[in-house]
């Protein structure tokens, strides 16, 4: 399984490991979140403008994520211990 770090894994990559579960579940969880909220204030009627600031707060933790994600690739990919 490539997300989890081999039993011999240096901490350096034990951190990349834990960084992109992180991003991960920053990303599922922004998806849930971000689609209920759509759902709830359709059904509540809530302003546009708190569909616009739920979808910039979406928008803001999928960047956050694809930054971490690029930064550990990279990272990973610069690595002179990597087999």
């Amino acid at each position: 399984m490539p997300d989890r770090p081999r039993p011999d894994a240096t901490e350096r990559e034990r951190r990349r490991v834990r960084q992109v579960r992180l991003a991960a579940v920053v990303m599922s969880l922004t998806m849930v979140f971000w689609m209920g909220g759509q759902y709830l204030g359709s059904q509540l009627g809530w302003a546009p403008r708190f569909a616009f600031l739920l979808d910039l707060a979406a928008i803001a933790a999928l960047v956050w994520s694809l930054v971490v994600t690029y930064l550990v690739w990279k990272a990973r990919r610069n690595d002179p211990e990597r087999p």
